[in-house]
């Protein structure tokens, strides 16, 4: 866990009002710990995606949210593509044939 201050100077250029900010409009969800916010690494890592969107990209204020679902969504879908592959991957060589050859898949 890193705290907001560590946050502040790990992402190059953001202010302390920005990240406020973006935690009122749940951009990020922080834990609140008892010496203030505390990031997970995710957490972290979605400060950064935020601030290059907003900076490298251009993306506004209200644009953002949709951004940040649309990402999000492609995220979990692809969480859930792995855990399916893993199960393909732990099946015999015959079912894993039989699916690549359903899907149209080569060897």
């Amino acid at each position: 866990m890193i705290s907001f201050e560590a946050v502040i100077r790990l992402v190059v250029g953001l202010n302390e009002a920005e990240l406020r900010h973006w935690i009122a409009e749940r951009w990020v969800r922080p834990e609140s710990g008892a010496e203030g916010y505390v990031f997970a690494e995710v957490d972290v890592a979605r400060v950064q995606l935020i601030h290059e969107l907003r900076y490298e990209l251009a993306i506004d204020e209200e644009a953002m949210p949709v951004v940040l679902q649309l990402l999000d969504q492609v995220y979990a879908l692809r969480r859930r593509l792995r855990v399916a592959l893993d199960a393909i991957d732990a099946q015999p060589d015959e079912i894993r044939a039989a699916i690549r050859a359903r899907c149209g898949a080569e060897d």
